[in-house]
């Protein structure tokens, strides 16, 4: 049969995984791309790169973070992050829907990947700053999450197509995989639209498709997701149109998943309409654990301390776009200034600051800011200054009494001078799609693999649900493109 053995559609982490392992596996592959080479690599590229998994301790993290210096381990208690504790907090933040078999793959392969993507040639360093603050000299990490890649999505997804090219793998951009070719058995190939020409057929013994889920489709967003999701930002790419996951549904492939749930943030109320590559992540406002969120009325409506910022982000967006106007205010003062991430320092960021809290709440646009005095002088009253407040752990300090109390990080909101952030949802990935196995076969409706074809990264449903462990996005998609496209090289071709 002429032709690559085995089609790749899309070009992010997910995708490239199962590129390299489908070669290594001795197949001929083309990887195709809908996007223009320049803004390739899907959500990934968006991505701070930051990735979980688990290991026992020092040792094993070393297998992964490789150039460790003796300066680093010195000053740093990286803690250890049990297979145990990963299952915990999947099945936890899921509300113990997650599909066991899935996340038994994911978790028990979590280090040997990592370990594969290392070997390929990606490097891994600590993440200082986000995941470790440091507190008598010595910094502690939380959360579950240690590494990121170096040069974060960016470098990983550049690291991946090198490895990728290195191996002979075929990358073509600008090619719009349009449906599948399915002889009503088998996928047999793809049909592909190259720079906006005519479609043309491509056969192959298989298909992988890691082509993202469907965030970047309004219309698609408010069909499943529900009313006013098409006010959300989109974090990432464009392209994300949910391409994948139509044409598989075409032929007889099984929906799975929460279609109703979505991994959403806070983001920039004023960022673009799509990620800007420029900026990344940046738009994102994570340190809201140090301070207040309040919406147009000037009242809180979320436990900003309810847990470590890892297991309530992706949650969070989805309250916001609730408020009056889609919108809230994160309010920070001196006391915490040091703890904000790097993202709060970006040029382009809605921001707002005072020198007394009147001077503050007057500067905050859309908001009633006599309600928001009041709300903030409730807050202070019921802080439990006598819990000692400590960022690197669940410590507690909460307040008491308020019709929604915070758990953890509770500090009073009264000393000069005074910062807001205006923030919106932005949405980066739907949890509704395809149901595959643990060999990352498509299965039909009748639960039975689809020959040739294969599935990994953002369109797979099962993982997650209403919520997300930080980090296990990047996971997913490496750990289920690696075993896919592994599984997709050994296809047999269609009789």
């Amino acid at each position: 049969m002429s032709g690559p053995d085995v089609v790749v559609v899309g070009s992010g982490n997910a995708a490239l995984c199962a590129a390299l392992a489908a070669s290594q596996e001795g197949a001929r592959v083309t990887v195709f791309e809908r996007a223009p080479e320049e803004e390739c690599g899907g959500n990934s590229r968006f991505t701070a790169g930051s990735i979980r998994f688990a290991y026992s301790g020092l040792d094993e993290l070393r297998e992964v973070l490789t150039d460790l210096s003796a300066g680093e381990i010195a000053v740093t208690d990286f803690g250890s992050y049990s297979e145990d504790e990963f299952f915990d907090d999947m099945f936890r933040v899921t509300d113990y829907r997650c599909d066991p078999d899935l996340v038994e793959s994911l978790v028990k392969r979590s280090k040997d990947t990592l370990v594969w993507l290392r070997k390929a040639g990606i490097r891994f360093v600590p993440i200082y700053g986000r995941q470790a603050f440091k507190v008598d000299g010595r910094f502690k990490f939380w959360g579950g999450l240690t590494v990121e890649a170096s040069g974060g999505g960016p470098g990983l997804v550049d690291g991946l197509t090198a490895a990728c090219r290195k191996r002979g793998i075929t990358i073509s951009y600008g090619a719009r995989v349009v449906d599948l070719s399915f002889d009503g058995r088998d996928v047999t190939g793809v049909v592909v639209r190259r720079d906006g020409g005519r479609p043309e057929t491509v056969p192959a013994r298989a298909v992988v498709l890691a082509s993202g889920g469907f965030q970047a489709n309004p219309e698609w967003r408010t069909r499943y997701l529900g009313p006013g999701w098409e006010l959300a930002k989109v974090r990432g790419t464009r392209f994300n149109t949910g391409d994948g996951i139509r044409m598989a549904l075409a032929i007889g492939a099984a929906p799975y998943g929460n279609w109703s749930g979505c991994h959403a943030v806070a983001w920039d109320r004023n960022a673009p309409e799509f990620g800007d590559l420029a900026v990344g992540d940046q738009f994102q406002k994570h340190s809201y654990p140090f301070g207040i969120v309040v919406n147009a009325n000037g009242r809180r409506f979320i436990d900003e301390g309810a847990d470590f910022r890892n297991y309530t982000y992706a949650k969070y967006g989805a309250e916001l776009l609730k408020q009056p106007g889609q919108f809230a205010w994160q309010i920070f003062d001196a006391k915490t200034k040091n703890l904000l991430r790097d993202e709060y320092s970006i040029r382009q960021v809605t921001r707002e600051t005072g020198g007394s809290l009147e001077e503050l709440l007057d500067r905050m646009e859309d908001v009633d800011s006599a309600a928001c005095k009041a709300e903030i002088a409730s807050y202070n009253a019921a802080v439990r200054q006598d819990i000692p407040f400590d960022p690197n752990v669940r410590d507690g300090r909460c307040t008491e009494g308020l019709a929604v109390d915070k758990s953890n990080w509770a500090n009073t909101i009264d000393e000069p001078p005074f910062e807001a952030y205006a923030v919106t949802c932005g949405i980066t990935f739907t949890f509704g799609g395809l149901r595959i196995d643990t060999e990352g076969r498509v299965l039909d409706t009748d639960l039975k693999p689809i020959p040739g074809l294969y599935a990994a990264g953002e369109l797979v449903g099962g993982l997650f649900f209403h919520n997300y462990p930080g980090g296990t996005g990047l996971l997913a998609g490496a750990v289920f493109g690696r075993i896919c496209g592994a599984s997709a090289a050994r296809s047999p071709a269609a009789a």
